[in-house]
Formats: structure tokens, sequence, C-alpha cells
């Protein structure tokens, strides 16, 4: 074989661009024929097969980083697929917690209601003990009106009667009683106050209450009564 046939062979190997710029240089060593030496020819052989290698080794390299990608491309679906997944999961938490939390807040209702309900029964007698005033009417939950077409929600609420003078009821009822609960209570006491100008009885019904939330509450003018009281 002709070492021109071979080099041939080589330079089919290259990449496209540097092809042009072999052929157009072996075009010139045809033409030089005469003058190239066998030494430089050989040169010149030795540089097309490490370009040809150079060029072997760069698509294989280039290949690999195609299969990395691939890989990488393959793996960012993977975790999306999973995110997917856990923000799945935490709807489902997050719904779940919605519901354990409403049916919580039912039945803090039952129970708040089942409080009131029994404070209904024992609070006229009570209040006639403590403070000497009859009770007119029924106690009842209510809705007091405070402007238009806004009203507060008032747990106990009813009117009373000592020596010629009226009194209004004004009660809130917690299973167990905190210092936050006595302060929303006195907000919505002072409010009925500029509505309803009778002296007020302000109580608070309860299952438990610390001695320091009993103490604040004595030093605010509230009086508690403890469900153990209604029987």
């Amino acid at each position: 074989m002709s070492a021109v046939i071979e080099i041939i062979r080589k330079v089919e190997q290259v990449h496209p661009e540097l092809k042009e710029v072999f052929v157009m240089l072996l075009e010139e060593m045809e033409r030089l024929k005469d003058i190239v030496t066998k030494k430089e020819f050989n040169e010149l052989k030795a540089v097309v097969q490490e370009l040809a290698e150079a060029q072997k080794r760069t698509e294989q390299r280039v290949n690999e980083l195609v299969e990395a990608q691939k890989r990488t491309e393959q793996r960012v679906n993977e975790l999306a697929e999973a995110q997917k997944r856990t923000e799945e999961e935490i709807r489902k938490l997050t719904a779940g917690q919605k519901n354990i939390r409403e049916q919580l807040g039912g039945l803090a209702h039952t129970v708040g209601y089942r409080l009131e309900d029994e404070s209904f029964k024992a609070l006229p007698g009570l209040l006639k003990k403590d403070f000497g005033i009859e009770i007119t009417g029924r106690l009842r939950r209510d809705f007091i009106e405070i402007g238009k077409g806004r009203y507060i929600e008032v747990n106990i609420w009813g009117e009373g009667r000592k020596n010629g003078k009226e009194y209004v009821i004004i009660g809130d009822a917690k299973s167990q009683l905190k210092k936050r609960d006595i302060d929303e209570f006195i907000k919505k006491i002072n409010q009925i106050k500029t509505l309803v100008p009778k002296e007020q009885v302000n109580l608070i019904v309860t299952y438990i209450a610390p001695p320091q939330i009993q103490k604040y509450a004595q030093e605010k003018n509230i009086k508690i009564y403890f469900s153990y009281e209604f029987y």
C-alpha cells in the first residue's frame, strides 16, 4: 500500500473540518512530490495519525458526555416525580389536619355548649346566693347588636333585679380558662357597656382555672363559677 493511500485513509477518520485542510495539503504534496523528502512525508503521516486518534478520543468523550446528560435528565425526571408524590402526600396531610382541627373545633363547641346549658340551670340560684340578684326571665345565648349589621355573640345573657335596681348578666363559658380568654371577655363587656347602660354582673363558667388565672379574674371584677358548683 502506498504512503499516500495510507494518509488518505487516515484523513477519512478526522473531523470533516480538518479533512478539507488535509486534502488541500495532500494536493500540495502531490504537486511538490519531487521536493518533499521521505522523512518529511513520514512526519506528516504521523501528524495525521495523531490527529485521527485525538479525534477518536474527542468523539468518545462527547459520547460519554451525551450518556451522562441522558442519565442526568433521567435523574431529574425521577426527582420531579418524587416531588409530585411528596406534594400529594403533603396535600393529603394538610387535608387530614384540617379535618382533625374541624373535629376538635366541633368537639370544643359541644363541650362549651354543654357547660353553658348546665350553667343556665344553676346560675339563677348561685346569683341569688352570691349577689342577691333575682333573674327575670331566663338566661340564654344571644347576639347583641353593636352597630348596623354588627353583633357580638354572648354565651350567657340575661337580666336581673335587686332591691328594685336592674342588672344585666353577661357570661362566657370556657372549658379551660386562660388569661387571654379573660382579656377577650373584658373587651366584649366594655363594648356592651356603651350600648346597655345597666349595671353589669360579669361571670365566666369553666371546668378548670389555675390559681393565678382565678386571681386575675378577681382583680378584673369577674366572677368565676366552676362546673362542679352546678350540682
